[in-house]
């Protein structure tokens, strides 16, 4: 059984490695092997000398920098050369592709080791195409890494049904369209759901979709699933089950529907579903932090919705998603307007950084730290989609503000200044 949930957001409307040592006079020093003075005398220590001083398990964090390059690549021929490093392309070079990924090109020194790939750009995907719309897919097959999560990218025209299926669960992005659910109790739903509004189908109950025209011609939205080997091409279609029809009638030409949601209804003797299908974020207020806002959809606020949580998040510009990870379940991100840059954490001394575009989904395992920075000259917004009745995060910043000082500063060697300035509440977006 699969679930999903989908969100409905306008296309113009709203809706560390370890830091370097700090030396100060409360603060142990770590001896740089390089700097060590030799002597002619051997000493020998006593039986009442304190521990030796610590030292580092891993390299201190590099000193650079590490800038984006997007605007530098934007304005000169992408190059494989981050300060003194790299060299010249020589050879053939994909000027476009290498525009979008400046970090991949020239990779920032604090990358390192080996990083599973978590992007991949729905541009890539296999388009299917039918008289009703098209749809295409992101599953293991073209992330390998990402083993509990899928999405599905679909367009329906006005008028043109998603033939009611019995496997798979949804919700809009963008425009507008109708959704009709019918429960195991025989109690009906039918709603209207506009952009920025969600909805979510249980497993295994039948649903149908169907695009309106009272905003757009028909509608465009998002499907995530939590399986990573869902497929849209294996979806269970009542068509398909009953009359064995080809699956070019899984999307339906279909009259616009003339009647609001409840004029169209049909009245069940077992009455209406209890809990509502669908959501309306896009009325929901969001929390405006110091960089940008969030907004938490899970089933806190959407009791339905017992597999799938999200965050809408906004990162202005100059701004990033702070320092955090996810303790129990994977991160499926989606892209939808602005640039940002990801680095992963893996431990063990692996990190790579990945750079996002609107319509790229990006995916980050469990406990991986990372942060998402806007290195574009517009907003920065995505979704955050989690396999979890709950929305989880664990912020750097304020795991440390709430460690004792001395902790902190003996594994780090913060100074006493810098740990003045943790806060104690998640800023979330800085």
């Amino acid at each position: 059984m699969h679930f999903s949930l989908t969100l409905a957001l306008a296309l113009s409307a709203s809706v560390l490695g370890a830091p370097a040592p700090a030396v100060d006079s409360s603060s142990s020093v770590v001896a740089d092997p390089s700097t060590t003075i030799s002597s002619s005398k051997t000493n020998i220590p006593s039986s009442t000398t304190d521990s030796s001083h610590p030292s580092p398990t891993v390299p201190y964090a590099s000193g650079d920098l590490n800038e984006s390059y997007l605007d530098k690549f934007q304005n000169e021929l992408p190059q494989p050369v981050r300060g003194s490093k790299g060299a010249k392309i020589l050879g053939p070079q994909n000027i476009p592709l290498d525009r979008q990924n400046p970090d991949f090109l020239a990779s920032p020194s604090t990358d390192n080791g080996a990083v599973s790939n978590v992007k991949w750009p729905f541009s890539l995907s296999h388009n299917r195409v039918q008289d009703g719309g098209w749809a295409r897919q992101q599953n293991v097959h073209s992330m390998p890494i990402a083993t509990t999560m899928a999405g599905v990218n679909m367009r329906l025209k006005a008028g043109a049904l998603r033939c009611t299926g019995i496997s798979l669960q949804s919700g809009p992005m963008f425009w507008s369209c109708r959704v009709v659910v019918v429960n195991s109790e025989g109690q009906n739903y039918i709603a209207d759901v506009y952009p920025g509004d969600l909805w979510y189908f249980p497993p295994g109950i039948p649903h149908v979709i169907q695009g309106l025209n009272d905003t757009a011609d028909g509608c465009e939205f998002l499907l995530v699933f939590d399986d990573g080997e869902f497929s849209e091409d294996s979806t269970f279609s009542a068509t398909e089950w009953m009359a064995h029809v080809p699956k070019e009638l899984w999307m339906l030409p279909s009259a616009v529907p003339t009647g609001s949601a409840k004029e169209q209804g049909v009245k069940s003797p077992q009455g209406v579903s209890t809990l509502p299908y669908t959501f309306a974020a896009s009325k929901a207020n969001s929390t405006k932090l110091p960089g940008g806002t969030v907004k938490v959809v899970d089933s806190r606020t959407f009791e339905v919705s017992k597999t799938i949580a999200l965050a809408e998040v906004t990162v202005e510009v100059g701004g990033m998603r702070e320092l955090h990870w996810h303790p129990t379940q994977p991160e499926w991100s989606y892209f939808i307007e602005g640039e940002a840059r990801i680095t992963v954490f893996a431990a063990q001394g692996n990190a790579r950084t990945f750079n996002y575009q609107a319509g790229d989904i990006g995916y980050v395992p469990p406990s991986f730290g990372h942060y998402v920075e806007n290195i574009g000259n517009t907003t920065l917004k995505f979704l955050e989609i989690f396999n979890s009745d709950k929305y989880e995060d664990i912020s750097l910043n304020q795991w440390l503000a709430l460690t004792p000082p001395d902790m902190v500063k003996a594994h780090l060697q913060l100074s006493d200044d810098t740990i003045s300035k943790l806060q104690k509440v998640k800023p979330i977006v800085v």
